[in-house]
């Protein structure tokens, strides 16, 4: 059973930085598609930022590209989004999830099984 669990959140000004992390543990498979999905109150949860485990690919939202980066350390297990040039369009509880399939963008929550209990950014203005 994959077990992911975040952290790096928190509350910044507009224009400032976060790194996210999710650890990861019980990969029963070589290769995931690792996604950062965010939900704002009143939104639906949406896709951030995806990368291919096996292989690097990354995909970003239109929103987030040139500000964000996904990565991930194989050796550590872990899932890190750098986040700059944040905005307050950007507040939302993040949530890591890593699935099977091959990475598409932007990705279906649904077909994700594998999520963290989240993390919250508030970006103030």
């Amino acid at each position: 059973q994959v077990q992911l669990v975040e952290s790096g959140g928190g509350a910044v000004q507009a224009g400032g930085s976060l790194r996210l992390s999710c650890a990861a543990s019980g990969y029963a498979y070589s290769s995931y598609c690792m996604v950062w999905f965010r939900q704002a109150p009143g939104k639906e949860r949406e896709g951030v930022a995806s990368i291919y485990t096996g292989g690097g690919s990354t995909y970003y939202a239109d929103s987030v590209k040139g500000r964000f980066t996904i990565s991930h350390d194989n050796p550590k297990n872990t899932l890190y989004l750098q986040m700059s040039g944040l905005e307050p369009e950007d507040t939302a509880m993040y949530y890591c999830a890593a699935g099977i399939q091959i990475c598409s963008f932007p990705p279906v929550v649904r077909d994700y099984n594998y999520w963290g209990q989240g993390t919250q950014v508030s970006v103030s203005s």
